[in-house]
């Protein structure tokens, strides 16, 4: 396993301390220590790839290991959003229905970008990332890190219960426009991939015998 790997394993290997930190409220700061691992884990993202092309290591197992470090990451982070609910003053900065169809959408487009790849795979094929995707995978990491942010703000400290309703709701509505702009990327670059690789989807004609030729 080359470094760029390792790096991307390290991703992985985060994710159960994400959580683990996220939801243990008994530990102080807590939150702030999940929002900081997965913050680190995102930049571990663009840390294998530069490595990777840096140093011409660049494999398939890379390509195929860093998309579900990649998606597993961000689906942790949208679980961890929805199923940990903020209190008090500042609980519409969770909206529980737009977050849900927004983690289903792009559950949807990473189930089905992942079914290409296989049967890409099944013909000899790897697709890698593109750049729209990784626009919009750095996108959604920028959402998911400031929404962990935030709610450690409210879970570890006073500083956002104790402020106006003007500047929560300023809050609210930038991380409501980073979740819709995310989203809106997901699904803009899914088609784009589909319909860049629309091609795998042909099957060739298979001939019986020599007079259909």
């Amino acid at each position: 396993m080359n470094l760029p790997n390792k790096i991307t394993l390290t991703r992985i290997l985060l994710i159960p301390f994400v959580i683990f930190f996220y939801v243990a409220s008994f530990i102080p700061y807590g939150r702030f220590v999940s929002a900081g691992l997965f913050m680190i884990a995102c930049y571990t993202d663009f840390l294998d790839g530069h490595i990777a092309r840096k140093r011409g290591l660049v494999t398939d197992l890379g390509k195929f290991f860093d998309s579900i470090a990649d998606k597993v990451l961000i689906m942790t982070g949208m679980v961890l959003i929805i199923s940990v609910p903020l209190r008090g003053a500042v609980a519409a900065a969770q909206p529980i229905i737009l977050t849900s169809i927004c983690m289903i959408i792009m559950l949807a487009r990473e189930f089905i970008i992942s079914a290409l790849r296989q049967i890409a795979a099944a013909k000899g094929k790897v697709l890698a990332a593109e750049k729209s995707g990784k626009i919009k995978a750095a996108v959604q990491d920028v959402t998911i890190s400031l929404y962990m942010l935030y709610a450690a703000f409210v879970a570890d400290t006073e500083l956002l219960i104790g402020a106006s309703n003007t500047a929560n709701a300023v809050i609210n509505i930038i991380l409501l426009v980073l979740l819709v702009t995310s989203t809106l990327l997901t699904i803009t670059s899914g088609i784009g991939y589909l319909v860049r690789n629309k091609g795998v989807f042909v099957e060739k004609k298979k001939y019986d015998n020599v007079e259909d030729l």
